[in-house]
């Protein structure tokens, strides 16, 4: 059985760090830092730690009032490491051309990012098993 989660933000003028509203692709990192969280508390009931990633792929721009949902699932476990995949996609994008406040959200998601990588969680912190 394949633990799965899945978080929805929108990014803020916060986010943005670039010219044009243009967020950080490490936005999207930090995002699945947090999926990566949330499935070693489901599977371990522990955070754990985030050890490396072996892939990242930055994909297509994301900008401030952009939905992104981050999805992350657990696709293989070791004795105290979970490897992981990771995927975030644009779901709803601002229409400043029609005014400040329009938005759509888009008929096929957008993929924005891909990444893959390795969580450790000490045999000792392991709860769930």
């Amino acid at each position: 059985m394949a633990i799965k989660s899945l978080i929805r933000v929108r990014m803020s003028s916060h986010d943005a760090h670039y010219g044009g509203n243009l967020v950080d692709g490490a936005r999207m990192l930090n995002l699945f830092g947090d999926v990566a969280t949330e499935l070693l508390i489901i599977n371990d009931g522990d955070e754990g730690l985030f050890c490396a990633y072996d892939n990242v792929e930055f994909l297509a721009p994301v900008y401030a009032g952009d939905y992104i949902e981050a999805y992350g699932e657990i696709i293989n476990i070791g004795n105290t490491s979970r490897k992981m995949k990771f995927e975030a996609r644009k779901v709803i994008a601002p229409r400043l051309d029609i005014s400040e406040s329009a938005a759509d959200v888009l008929a096929e998601p957008v993929v924005v990012c891909r990444a893959s990588g390795t969580c450790v969680v000490p045999k000792k912190n392991q709860r769930n098993n």
